[in-house]
């Protein structure tokens, strides 16, 4: 089938996703001119509407992974899919994006226009609108170890010490670039840049599987390329809202693996001790102060 005219491959990953993925699903086909067939890779959904919007929808089905197997496992385990069946599914690209987006017409297009731009581009992220208008920083530096604390410790108290500045990279949210990192809520990736890298990596349950991928495209020499004229909205953070504990501490033990992958060996075990502990420390606190704003 000819790359222009086959299926564009999006991948969401479903879990129990409401009324989001109808609005995700709705405003889609806006986003490009390309024909698109969705793999919803399921893990474990019990709402009963990924089932629902497959019935409903003639460019999207149904993948159950087989349990809650995380979100990068869930993703890696949809694009096997897609190459399985290359008559479909452009091999190209795969746009992977979180069932809480909504697409502004055009969006996606203008994505694939950026990777003519940019060949070295691995990954390509939009601008994230903000309900009141702002822009969400969504293509940051890499954190590095001393950004890192200062971000995690300081951020909360003191949001415009120059770590976060560092980290949140958001002065030039107007501007086309290469960053560090990009949101994963919303991701066109090149395929030979993802494959070569083995998609993401399965340790990280959930967040920053994101972060971890951008920091490994651009060591393999990849960029990744923000493209504000490409316009999403994405309603950050609403299954954290609901399970806040389950949440936090998954993005704690992402945040330890992502540092301690990066500092290696015997002599660095101190850091790495340091941090473990610095960071569970940090999860219980942040474990209280969300359990006292839910009362």
């Amino acid at each position: 089938m000819d790359r222009v005219t086959s299926r564009l491959p999006v991948v969401t990953v479903t879990y129990s996703p409401g009324d989001h993925l109808r609005t995700f699903v709705e405003t889609l086909p806006a986003a490009t001119t390309r024909p698109v067939g969705l793999v919803m890779a399921d893990n474990g959904s019990e709402d009963g509407v990924p089932e629902s919007v497959a019935d409903a929808c003639e460019f999207a089905e149904f993948f159950p992974t087989g349990g809650n197997l995380g979100y990068g496992t869930a993703i890696n385990r949809a694009v096997t899919e897609i190459s399985a069946r290359p008559d479909e599914f452009d091999q190209e690209f795969v746009l992977v994006v979180n069932p809480d987006v909504s697409f502004e017409p055009g969006s996606v297009d203008e994505l694939l226009a950026a990777a003519r731009r940019w060949p070295r581009g691995g990954a390509f992220g939009p601008r994230i609108a903000e309900a009141d208008g702002s822009v969400y920083p969504s293509a940051r530096s890499v954190p590095r170890l001393g950004s890192g604390i200062g971000h995690a410790v300081l951020g909360p108290v003191w949001p415009g010490n120059p770590w976060t500045a560092r980290y949140l990279d958001d002065e030039r949210m107007d501007t086309e670039r290469a960053a560090g990192w990009l949101s994963g809520s919303c991701l066109l990736l090149r395929r030979s840049a993802f494959d070569a890298l083995g998609g993401f990596d399965e340790r990280y349950f959930m967040y920053m599987e994101d972060v971890d991928l951008g920091d490994r495209l651009g060591r393999a020499g990849w960029q990744n390329v923000y493209v504000p004229s490409s316009v999403i909205h994405h309603d950050r953070g609403h299954a954290a809202r609901t399970v806040p504990e389950f949440t936090l501490r998954a993005h704690h033990r992402s945040a330890y693996l992502f540092q301690a992958d990066r500092h290696p060996g015997a002599w660095r075990a101190p850091i790495r001790w340091a941090l473990k502990a610095g960071l569970e420390l940090r999860c219980r606190l942040a474990i209280r102060s969300a359990e006292r704003a839910l009362r």
